[in-house]
Order: structure tokens, then sequence, then C-alpha cells
């Protein structure tokens, strides 16, 4: 299989996970650090989706420290498969929520 910049299981592929976390965790705190996020339906659908991003890049980021702990390859069908779904599912997320007030 070609050599992928940033593919599982790579030093490559760990850093841009752990980025991804650092991001999606950043998102968080400063939506909710906002007077009244609650308050806005959209806020409280952003908080979850970036909550679901962070706990998706956290799990497959300690899959690649796994992966290079062990000097494992994770350039398996099963597994690629795996992480194409999920990151597709991650990023087809809503992108569009509109605003409502309570």
């Amino acid at each position: 299989m070609t050599e992928v910049a940033g593919r599982p299981g790579t030093s490559g592929g760990l850093a841009l996970r752990a980025g991804q976390f650092v991001f999606a965790a950043a998102s968080i705190c400063a939506m909710a650090s906002a007077p009244g996020f609650t308050n806005y339906t959209a806020f409280c659908y952003l908080v979850a989706s970036m909550g679901l991003q962070a706990l998706w890049s956290l799990g497959l980021g300690c899959l690649d420290y796994y992966a290079l702990t062990l000097r494992r390859d994770l350039q398996q069908a099963l597994l690629m498969s795996l992480f194409v779904v999920g990151d597709c599912v991650n990023y087809l997320r809503p992108p569009f929520i509109h605003v409502v007030h309570h």
C-alpha cells in the first residue's frame, strides 16, 4: 500500500488526531463558556457534535499510539473501512443548524 502522510498507525496520524482532539475540545470550551448558550438550540447541538468529534479523535489517537508502541500495521481493509466510515460520519454532520431561541 502507498505511504500517505498522516495515515493511521504513524506518528503523523497520531499528531493529526491529537490536533483534532485539541481543537474539538477548544471549540466545546469556547461555546460552553458563552453566557446563556443553553438558550440556543444550535449551540447545544454543536457542543454535542464537537463532543462526538473529540471522542472519535481521542479513540483513534489511542489506537495510533497503541500501533506505534507495538509496531503494528493498521493497513488492513476492515480497519481502513472503519476509519473512512467514521471520518465521513463526523464530516457529514449537518452543517446547517437553525438557531432557535427558547
